[in-house]
């Protein structure tokens, strides 16, 4: 049986995104979606681009908001930025929460895109295994 996981940030375009490409491309028996509190809308290009590099791109993802996720049974909430875990919304149950901060690397150059991708593969997916163990 697949668990599920939620990640989430602020514009749902650069940490959330690469946590749900991570965890759905690394992580066994285990969907992750992503949302954002302030949806920007779309993808960074250069975290596409290094999802791409890694082969963790897949074209279903995209910038969102809470409303396109809320109705799935999540069995963990993780929030990957300080702004998320304060502003984290109520969903209709609960579920268990993670908060793991990740500077944004929105605005900066591709090789901190590259920094993101590796923090997240080191430092998140071992949290949201255990978390769910």
């Amino acid at each position: 049986m697949n668990k599920k996981v939620l990640v989430m940030c602020t514009g749902n375009s650069c940490r959330s995104i690469m946590g749900e490409a991570l965890i759905n491309r690394y992580l066994e028996s285990i969907s992750a979606f992503s949302c954002g509190v302030k949806p920007s809308g779309h993808v960074n290009p250069n975290a596409k681009k290094v999802l791409q590099k890694y082969d963790a791109w897949d074209e279903s993802y995209h910038s969102k908001n809470l409303d396109e996720v809320i109705d799935i049974e999540f069995d963990l909430v993780v929030t990957v930025c300080d702004n998320a875990k304060e502003t984290c919304p109520m969903f209709p149950k609960p579920y268990k929460k993670i908060h793991v901060s990740f500077t944004d690397p929105d605005g900066k150059e591709y090789s901190e895109f590259e920094k993101t991708y590796q923090d997240i593969q080191k430092e998140l997916l071992p949290k949201v295994k255990e978390a769910l163990s």
